[in-house]
């Protein structure tokens, strides 16, 4: 018979790792540190599991990541359930926790968000192919992700796909481009979100060559990245939508006009019956649905 899980125990280990320490999560539970720690040993004696590395600030193993999951979904279940009950406090607004990448955010995404009032909303901005690592650990409850599997204890919706354009400014096309692609591409400079941004190697890989150039500017922003190709920095991948307005400007142009890259984005959240989580993924979706490609 499977034991159950003492929910005084789980919060506390959602405390510690919220908290990051033992000591600050005794004083946000109003107990003593000792029996902070002793419900934890007890949920890992119980669970036969590991459940913190003992770090600073505290750390979930793999183990404590999926309580902590629980710690979270249960917590957003009782305060859904206070609110049906018409008992949830004033000055307690239903909070939602989402992780979007950087292109979504500034293009498409915000409107969605409009779409469901009375919600407050946490972001974090997070690479897409990265964001679906933030849902395993608990820390978010719903995702803009390139991931088409669901996480565990997770739904998964398709969104539709964000294209891709290579583009520089004209004038660096004409200095540093000015001749086959292929073999001019991989040496010039070229503009980079962060050191997770894959997307121009990805375009020169495709090209037949191994990476771009190592002549790297790394603008971690969406609207300065663009704005940095534009200026002539380098050359870069910019979303379509963000691209449009500025390529019938004359301010950027195609490199190759028959090569691009779609990116795939799925929604997924946790798999709870909460009527905010519900109303939310309905907006993104219906927004994506406007936004992106099918």
């Amino acid at each position: 018979m499977m034991a159950e899980l003492p929910l005084d125990q789980v919060r506390t280990l959602l405390a510690v790792v919220d908290e990051g320490t033992f000591d600050a999560a005794a004083a946000a539970l109003h107990v003593t540190p000792s029996a902070v720690s002793q419900r934890v040993k007890a949920l890992e004696q119980r669970t036969g599991r590991v459940l913190l590395q003992r770090t600073k600030p505290v750390r979930p193993t793999d183990s404590g990541a999926v309580l902590v999951r629980f710690a979270r979904q249960l917590a957003r279940l009782e305060r859904d359930a206070w609110g049906e009950l018409g008992l949830s406090g004033a000055g307690e607004p239903t909070r939602v926790s989402v992780a979007v990448n950087a292109d979504s955010l500034a293009t498409w995404f915000l409107p969605a968000l409009t779409r469901v009032p009375g919600l407050c909303f946490e972001l974090h901005r997070e690479d897409e192919s990265h964001t679906a690592a933030l849902l395993r650990e608990g820390l978010v409850m719903a995702a803009v992700t390139t991931l088409p599997d669901p996480v565990p204890g997770c739904t998964v919706r398709p969104l539709g796909r964000m294209r891709y354009l290579p583009v520089a400014a004209p004038d660096f096309a004409e200095r540093q481009l000015a001749g086959p692609l292929p073999e001019l591409l991989p040496a010039a400079p070229v503009v980079v979100f962060d050191r997770k941004d894959d997307f121009q190697d990805s375009f020169v890989r495709r090209l037949g060559r191994g990476a771009a150039s190592p002549l790297r500017h790394y603008v971690p922003t969406s609207d300065g990245f663009v704005a940095a190709v534009a200026a002539g920095l380098g050359w870069g991948m910019v979303p379509e939508s963000q691209a449009g307005p500025l390529l019938a400007e004359g301010r950027l142009t195609v490199l190759a006009p028959r090569t691009w890259v779609d990116v795939t984005l799925y929604w997924q959240q946790w798999r709870l019956d909460s009527p905010a989580l519900a109303a939310l993924a309905d907006a993104v979706t219906a927004t994506a649905a406007q936004a992106l490609r099918g």
